[in-house]
């Protein structure tokens, strides 16, 4: 029966593995021993992984996987002073324009923001998505006549920063951070949701969107059995989605499947990012990073068990692989015949992946975030 299922999806997009290309890495020097070893980067396919890299709020591991024919997810992490540790997760849709434009702009401009005496905090964090929202619908306007399609491109956006003792989380759409805490005597991990999701299948969001537009009945819709704002998106917040924001990208030089029919005069949709803010605790072991493809297939607890069962090193990696694992079983296939599988194709089994799981040592906190080598690592599209 899996015979002909995977001869239909190599003629739908072909399959040719050994081709495929994912993301592309550039890592400054880590900031211990472990992290240097070159054994610890590496890619496969449609995979690529940093096993493990200092940085000054403990280690951190960070893996993608490909399955949109373009890559769609970024994902960026910086450790040095003033800043402190940042990670941020971006996942874009309707293309990687947002994503790939997020990941560029939100750093520099969150160092703008922090630069005064009251360095990293929640209105800083704002300030800085704020601004980054501002120079993409910028670049829409300019690109409008030539390239209208990235007036549609959106990006989820997932950050998170260790300043001091502080972790910051704040989150647009859908991505998710999720602590790994030990509880009680015992010792038990826990698992513990940091982020706020704006996901139109949570009836809480739905509420909120209708109190924001009490007088269209039709603000969100159900689609296929899948609850969407206008009928086209499930998420109500996003950096971009221009035509989503703003009438004058609403017309017909945008794909039809994107056009929202009723005229409207507020924005539909939202860049403004919920935030959290938490003194880390002595119990507070790691925090799993990951965009909604990881999440579609593995829960809260189900993913800090596996992290904290395994040692440090490749804990990205591993949660990918446990995700994909039960992408095939729920298709009834092996992994094995999952992973040859070759992008586009692949996105009828999961979503582009990305993972980074940032493991807290309070000892280096306390001295103060300059300890150890400044570490920069991306992951974006290849050309």
């Amino acid at each position: 029966m899996l015979g002909p299922l995977l001869r239909f999806l190599s003629a739908c997009g072909g399959a040719n593995w050994q081709q495929t290309s994912p993301a592309a890495a550039g890592a400054a020097a880590p900031s211990s021993a472990a992290a240097g070893d070159p054994a610890s980067e590496g890619r496969d396919g449609l995979l690529w992984w940093r096993d493990l890299a200092g940085c000054g709020a403990g280690e951190l591991s960070v893996a993608l996987v490909q399955a949109n024919q373009t890559l769609e997810d970024q994902c960026r992490l910086d450790s040095a002073p003033p800043l402190g540790t940042f990670v941020g997760v971006f996942d874009g849709h309707a293309g990687h324009h947002a994503a790939r434009f997020a990941c560029d702009h939100i750093v520099p401009n969150l160092r703008e923001a922090a630069s005064g005496p009251r360095g990293v905090t929640a209105d800083a964090i704002r300030d800085a998505f704020a601004a980054t929202e501002e120079e993409f619908i910028a670049l829409v306007s300019r690109l409008w006549e030539t390239q209208p399609d990235v007036a549609t491109a959106g990006s989820c956006c997932l950050v998170g920063v260790v300043h001091d003792r502080t972790l910051f989380i704040a989150n647009l759409g859908d991505s998710r951070a999720v602590l790994g805490r030990k509880a009680g005597r015992t010792g038990q991990i826990v698992a513990e949701q940091l982020s706020s999701e704006h996901n139109a299948n949570d009836e809480a969001v739905r509420q909120e969107l209708m109190a924001q537009h009490p007088d269209d009945p039709q603000i969100v819709a159900l689609k296929h059995g899948v609850w969407r704002v206008k009928g086209i998106i499930q998420v109500s917040r996003s950096l971009g989605d221009a035509y989503l924001k703003d009438t004058r990208y609403n017309t017909e030089r945008i794909k039809q499947k994107f056009r929202v029919s009723e005229p409207f005069s507020r924005p539909i949709m939202s860049a403004t990012p919920s935030i959290i803010s938490r003194n880390l605790q002595p119990s507070d072991c790691f925090v799993i990073f990951a965009s909604d493809g990881l999440w579609e297939h593995l829960s809260n607890q189900e993913a800090v068990e596996i992290v904290h069962s395994n040692q440090r090193a490749g804990s990205a990696r591993r949660l990918i692989k446990a995700a994909l694992q039960e992408a095939a079983r729920k298709r009834e296939m092996r992994y094995s015949d999952l992973i040859r599988i070759d992008k586009k194709v692949r996105r009828h089994f999961h979503d582009d992946i990305t993972v980074i799981v940032l493991f807290i040592d309070h000892n280096l906190l306390v001295k103060g975030n300059a300890q150890g080598q400044p570490l920069s690592i991306r992951c974006a599209l290849d050309h």
